[in-house]
């Protein structure tokens, strides 16, 4: 093209840039599991953050009638000049009673409450400045002492499939070896599938894309579900400063692929997946749950119209007093005359010609 043809309309994506990041970019993350999986040391670890410095470990005794609760965090991380507000959605609590039948119930009050709000600000007059609380992704932990996906898990994932993006970790696999690893994410795949689970799953890569994306985008879906080792310790080894965990027989470091899906993780969560984990949410469990409230709004409209025309026809029937009168006699002139061809037609039948009725 031609210098004189050239409109300007190729600097539309650097606009969009610009504006997107002097507005910033907010990102909800929840996280479920029962206690002791390592969910606020990964949490830590993806974000290079110490979230969790005043949690304490509650005792068995508290634990027995331990109800799941909402603990929410928020992080402002500035990158290159972009800014990011994090969002953590902790559950402390799930799973940790003995009866755990309802520890669902409390994860899905609170994505649908964030759908909830999100609609009701949308639908109101100030629609500028919409706080975007929904749940963009859902982090759930899996112990690996387990063969597979346990009942408590599949309860849950089965509930919230269809309203947010779910992604399973193994917690602490640092406690297998990697043949057990390999079997396990194995087996949960399997059960995902037998189960009808939708977890979330990465989009195609386009044709366009280099070669080195492709790579990098197989590498991740293949290590589905991400096995996962955290650590808030920073150790040198070998002359630099890894994040780690000591043990007796060697130095478990987190961000080492062979050792620790942490860093595919977080490559996903942050560097390759985060608009789509939002575009998702946006696009189809959000929109699930809009549809669902328009159509009880117009469900519960229709009722209200049918209401309103039957108490309308009532009313157009409540003529004076004079007028319903003269209904119920007319009425009453109609059954004595019913009355009187039904004797009639007694009499013709009997032959009785002379009768004299009485009226």
């Amino acid at each position: 093209m031609a210098e004189r043809d050239y409109i300007g309309f190729a600097t539309l994506a650097e606009q969009v840039h610009r504006k997107s990041v002097k507005r910033g970019f907010e990102f909800t993350l929840m996280i479920c599991g029962e206690t002791g999986l390592g969910k606020s040391t990964l949490i830590n670890t993806l974000f290079l953050a110490d979230l969790y410095a005043q949690r304490s470990v509650p005792r068995v005794e508290e634990r027995i009638e331990k109800t799941t609760r909402i603990e929410k965090k928020t992080l402002d991380i500035e990158e290159k000049g972009v800014k990011l507000r994090l969002t953590i959605v902790d559950t402390p609590g799930f799973g940790d009673s003995v009866n755990c039948e309802d520890s669902w119930r409390v994860c899905t009050q609170y994505i649908d409450e964030q759908f909830r709000q999100y609609f009701t600000d949308e639908s109101g007059l100030n629609r500028r400045n919409i706080q975007d609380n929904r749940v963009h992704c859902l982090l759930y932990f899996v112990p690996p002492y387990g063969h597979s996906l346990r009942q408590l898990d599949i309860d849950l994932m089965r509930r919230l499939h269809k309203k947010v993006n779910i992604i399973v970790v193994i917690g602490k696999a640092d406690t297998l070896t990697p043949s057990e690893v390999k079997k396990l994410k194995a087996r949960i795949l399997d059960d995902i599938e037998t189960h009808g689970i939708q977890i979330y799953r990465f989009p195609d890569c386009d044709s366009d894309e280099d070669e080195e994306f492709k790579q990098q985008d197989r590498e991740l879906k293949a290590s589905l579900p991400f096995a996962v080792v955290g650590s808030n310790m920073v150790m040198e080894v070998a002359g630099r400063k890894i994040r780690g965990r000591q043990y007796p027989w060697g130095v478990v470091d987190v961000e080492n692929p062979e050792h620790s899906d942490v860093m595919k993780l977080r490559t996903m969560l942050i560097s390759t997946h985060m608009q789509d984990l939002k575009d998702t949410t946006r696009d189809v469990h959000y929109e699930n749950y809009r549809a669902q409230c328009i159509s009880q709004i117009s469900q519960h409209a229709l009722r209200e119209r049918n209401k309103l025309k039957r108490e309308s026809t009532a009313s157009n029937h409540d003529f004076s007093d004079t007028d319903r009168l003269l209904l119920q006699k007319d009425e009453e002139i109609r059954r004595m005359q019913d009355m009187l061809a039904q004797m009639q037609e007694q009499l013709k039948s009997s032959h009785i010609a002379d009768s004299v009725i009485d009226v």
